[in-house]
């Protein structure tokens, strides 16, 4: 996790459990109550903002790029998200287990399609691109 230039309160990985090669990566986020977004999204309905289920996916995809070798001291940019789903809410209590897969990478710009499970079933989908640069 040290790779990662994010903190609390926007580092959304607890930890990566595993590398497939360089190619893919899962990690998870036990998602409390103490979270901070819960106060406003939503009272007496919070459920985690589908957009920090897809920051989860890009910080994952990100590590996967940083752990390779000449990419020591950069910084992933998020650049866009494609084809995004979200299938079911993610609520406190719940476990978030992440998976990304890189699909491309070329140079300095980097393509994965990540997917987000509580209890094994799909939350969220969706196709991420993103840039590294000097940090």
């Amino acid at each position: 996790m040290k790779i990662l230039p994010h903190r609390y309160p926007f580092l959304m990985l607890d930890r990566v459990l595993g590398f497939q090669d360089d190619v893919k990566a899962i990690g998870q986020k036990a998602v409390t109550m103490n979270e901070a977004y819960f106060q406003g999204h939503f009272p007496g309905h919070p459920i985690m903002p589908g957009v920090l289920q897809i920051e989860a996916m890009a910080q994952l995809a990100s590590i996967l790029l940083l752990r390779k070798a000449g990419n020591a001291g950069k910084l992933g940019y998020f650049m866009s998200a494609d084809k995004v789903k979200f299938r079911k809410p993610v609520m406190p209590g719940d476990t978030l287990i992440i998976e990304v897969e890189m699909t491309k990478a070329r140079g300095k710009i980097g393509k994965a399609f990540g997917k987000c499970y509580v209890n094994k079933e799909t939350v969220c989908e969706g196709e991420l691109l993103f840039a590294l640069v000097d940090g």
